[in-house]
């Protein structure tokens, strides 16, 4: 493995670099964009597989893209990689080998890396875990939704209840000691009981990590054009109290808007989203947040169609776009505020570069109307504040 670039000289204040700023740790979005079937809600940059996946040119893409994007890591290792989708667990383990292999020739990895790969509970896939986790993935992210056949049909899932119970368990055979569920609520005529029973299924199974997330009828999806009927807001708030509720008594805390940890096994990948870190995104579609030494900061993404994406004369990056000084409140904030702990006050001005004076204003505002705790040393929204979240962005608007 050749060693990585060496990180670049410090910009003292005075030659353009923002007071306070601090290149914050870096971070490695992987988007593989395949799936069995586009499912009814799903927003995501996904697309139906064809019987043979373009594996091989797909990888040398992805590292190619990899490689015209080393400039933005300005010498940091990586402190994490998320291989998202779609469904990247349709690829093999031969392809991650050398996927993994090649961004490893690229950029270090930090000592305690966390390597997190999306799959789902269809058996094809499960047959694989073992050889993920010699790969040194070593955290897998299942999109189970439901343990409830009527409710996964409805939900155009290809997988039944058993397979989502036997994944798991699979997973857990294969050496993963840390793993998620991801959950849905909210569901066609679902009841209190019925959300309950499917997390009590979920805590069943032991994950380190449950993501319980309400199901959102999306622009551009199926279910938006042919809506399905969903609980009243009556009912969604019985079932979001009854399922946080028992979350709690079974050991699981809620350190997010929709992620709840055990042990302390909060995601590490997405926290780094959450408190404004840097991340690379490669793949059809992929996003990415950069910084440089000077406290610019950046948006970019990726061409979105696969097809695009692989062409000979590709140009991977379809865009980018600089963040201006106005916006950096509420792309802080939008972030930040969705942890139930929110983040040291302090943060603020190492990820954005600005004084901490500059939201006083609206920080003052929100504190006023209850949803930012009174606190000068974390910004930190209060349980009203993480209720209507939306309500409290709005004060961080330029």
């Amino acid at each position: 493995m050749s060693p990585p670039p060496s990180p670049p000289a410090p910009v003292p204040e005075g030659e353009g670099r923002k007071s306070g700023f601090l290149l914050p740790p870096l971070a490695l979005y992987v988007h593989i964009p395949w799936c069995v079937r586009k499912c009814p809600y799903c927003d995501f940059n996904s697309h139906a597989a064809s019987a043979k996946l373009p594996e091989e040119t797909y990888v040398d893409a992805l590292l190619a893209d990899l490689a015209a994007d080393l400039p933005a890591a300005h010498g940091r290792e990586l402190v994490s990689i998320f291989f998202g989708g779609g469904t990247p667990s349709l690829f093999s383990a031969r392809a991650f080998e050398r996927l993994l292999d090649g961004i490893g020739r690229r950029l270090s990895f930090a000592r305690d890396i966390e390597i997190t790969l999306e799959a789902n509970p269809g058996t094809f896939e499960q047959e694989k875990f073992a050889d993920y986790r010699r790969l040194g993935i070593n955290r897998l992210s299942i999109g189970v939704q439901s343990f409830q056949n009527a409710q996964l049909h409805a939900l155009g899932r290809i997988h039944d209840a058993s397979e989502a119970i036997r994944a798991a368990e699979m997973a857990r055979r294969a050496g993963f000691d840390n793993f998620n569920l991801d959950l849905m609520h909210g569901l066609p005529g679902q009841d209190v009981a019925s959300a309950l029973a499917d997390m009590r299924q979920a805590i069943a199974l032991e994950p380190t990590h449950l993501s319980w997330y309400q199901l959102t009828l999306e622009p551009n999806t199926l279910f938006w054009s042919q809506p399905p009927k969903i609980p009243e807001d009556d009912l969604l708030w019985d079932i979001q109290e009854a399922g946080q509720t028992l979350l709690a008594a079974e050991g699981f805390v809620q350190y997010e808007t929709s992620a709840h940890a055990r042990d302390g096994r909060r995601a590490r990948h997405n926290l780094n989203y959450w408190t404004f870190g840097d991340f690379l995104g490669i793949g059809a579609g992929a996003h990415a947040k950069l910084s440089d030494p000077h406290g610019r900061i950046r948006r970019t993404w990726k061409t979105r169609l696969p097809r695009d994406y692989l062409a000979p004369e590709r140009r991977f990056q379809a865009g980018e776009r600089l963040l201006e000084a106005d916006e950096l409140p509420f792309e802080f904030m939008m972030n930040a505020l969705r942890l139930t702990e929110g983040v040291p006050a302090g943060l603020f001005g190492e990820r954005t570069g600005l004084p901490l004076a500059s939201i006083a204003a609206p920080c003052a505002a929100a504190r006023a109307a209850g949803l930012l705790e009174n606190d000068p040393q974390r910004l930190r929204p209060t349980a009203r504040g993480q209720l209507f979240l939306n309500d409290l962005l709005q004060y961080f608007l330029p």
